[in-house]
């Protein structure tokens, strides 16, 4: 199991995980109507996850890798089940309206992650931390405003729940360090797919969608995998409001993605979005500039 203590290091694999999952509206716009398979699509992409995690584990650890099942303790069932909300909210808040919303609400992470921290871990924020929050707060304010789609309430309802939720499992990262990381994710995995197993049977549903958007949904679910690892393997060195705060990077790529004309989308953000992104990238750049000038554990006081 990976091991890493060096926090300048930890920021570009933080960086990159946000980066790896901004892909993720993009798949979700290729998509056959997705909103009309949810569950299903939350039942490929759950069982895509806790496969793919379990075999990392696997070749990591030898036949002795279930044994970190008995580890997670309540700190991996809660992280586990908060980010398995957050990934069933993700797909009924981007389907609901823009990517722009759902992405702008996740970008909210770093501040209900500090409070959670702040309340349960009793983590200080250093003031250069919060001076970058507050810019991406600014960023934020000026992308929300004018977005005014149709649905935007309801998707703005389950996006903000996916933040929470995803703030969850960031606290639950740094609350007990022992407790398996990567076997926590594998347990967001399997909690969306009993969950959307049950809702199936419940509606007698066909447990899988066509062939096109299968393979879609466990496209997803290895992005989200790969992502995940280098998140988890990020948190061992960075506080959990500078984890948010850093990926991050998945608002920006993703709003630019499902822009971008050479993918076919030509989802256009309007300018309060484009000039809100940018002062979200200038956060996140003073940010990295400060972890890089200041040899200290920055985020503690």
């Amino acid at each position: 199991m990976i091991e890493l203590k060096n926090e300048k290091i930890a920021v570009p694999i933080v960086l990159f995980a946000g980066l790896i999952w901004s892909f993720g509206p993009l798949v979700v716009r290729y998509m056959d109507q997705p909103n009309l398979v949810p569950w299903q699509y939350i039942f490929g992409r759950g069982l895509t996850i806790f496969i793919l995690l379990n075999l990392y584990l696997y070749f990591e650890e030898g036949l002795n890798f279930y044994k970190n099942y008995k580890k997670v303790g309540k700190s991996g069932i809660i992280g586990g089940c908060g980010l398995g909300v957050a990934m069933i909210s993700f797909i009924y808040s981007i389907t609901n309206t823009s990517a722009a919303i759902t992405l702008l609400c996740l970008a909210a992470m770093p501040f209900f992650t500090a409070l959670l921290a702040f309340l349960f871990l009793k983590e200080k924020i250093s003031l250069n931390v919060w001076i970058s929050i507050i810019i991406a707060t600014i960023g934020i304010i000026i992308m929300a405003i004018g977005n005014n789609e149709k649905n935007s309430v309801i998707g703005f309802i389950f996006g903000i729940t996916s933040s929470i939720g995803f703030s969850i499992f960031s606290v639950t990262l740094r609350w007990r360090k022992e407790t398996p990381k990567f076997t926590t994710v594998a347990i967001a995995g399997l909690f969306c797919f009993v969950i959307a197993a049950s809702v199936i049977l419940i509606k007698n549903q066909p447990f899988f969608s066509t062939s096109y958007n299968s393979s879609l949904f466990s496209l997803h679910g290895t992005l989200v995998c790969i992502g995940m690892i280098l998140y988890a393997i990020g948190s061992k060195a960075i506080p959990a409001a500078e984890l948010t705060l850093l990926s991050l990077t998945e608002v920006i790529g993703g709003i630019f993605w499902v822009w971008l004309p050479l993918f076919g989308i030509n989802e256009v953000p309007n300018t309060n979005t484009i000039v809100g992104g940018f002062f979200l990238f200038i956060s996140i750049f003073y940010y990295s500039l400060i972890m890089r000038w200041n040899k200290r554990y920055i985020a503690l006081n």
